[in-house]
């Protein structure tokens, strides 16, 4: 064929995974024990605010390591926010506004069901371009393998 490719289609540059609360925690740990190209799993420290009042999000990966949200965001062409019925909406706003400015993919996952699920997809529904609202967290690892992380 004319246009056939001979090579292997090249992976994701940096995935980040950034849970939004402790039930999201639990799950990328769990995730992040399985073979993943370039994604790396991190979770909301806090957001903060200094004294001229501008908010930013320290992460931690899942040994405990501190890294700003800047940094992680330097290198990573898709960040995929997971949150459970507890996600920390401050930080979810300050982690999608970051990544639109960088013109930086943004995915969400919302696990649960219910209403208390429903307050979660209202957060995040304007802040991710692709939002899976899910019972199951292994479709978390499904939509990760889909994005080649």
């Amino acid at each position: 064929m004319r246009y056939r490719i001979n090579r292997p289609i090249a992976g994701r540059r940096g995935v980040r995974v950034i849970a939004l609360d402790g039930g999201a925690r639990a799950i990328i740990e769990r995730l992040s024990s399985q073979p993943w190209g370039c994604a790396r799993f991190l979770s909301v420290a806090e957001p903060r605010r200094n004294a001229g009042e501008q908010c930013w999000v320290s992460l931690l990966d899942t040994d405990g390591a501190v890294s700003s949200l800047a940094d992680e965001l330097a290198d990573a062409d898709v960040v995929v926010m997971v949150a459970t019925t507890g996600g920390d909406a401050a930080a979810a706003s300050i982690i999608g506004a970051t990544s639109t400015v960088r013109a930086i993919m943004t995915a969400g996952v919302v696990v649960g069901e219910g209403a208390a699920a429903s307050q979660t997809v209202a957060v995040l529904r304007p802040l991710a371009r692709v939002l899976v609202v899910s019972g199951h967290e292994e479709d978390v690892s499904d939509l990760l393998t889909a994005l080649r992380a």
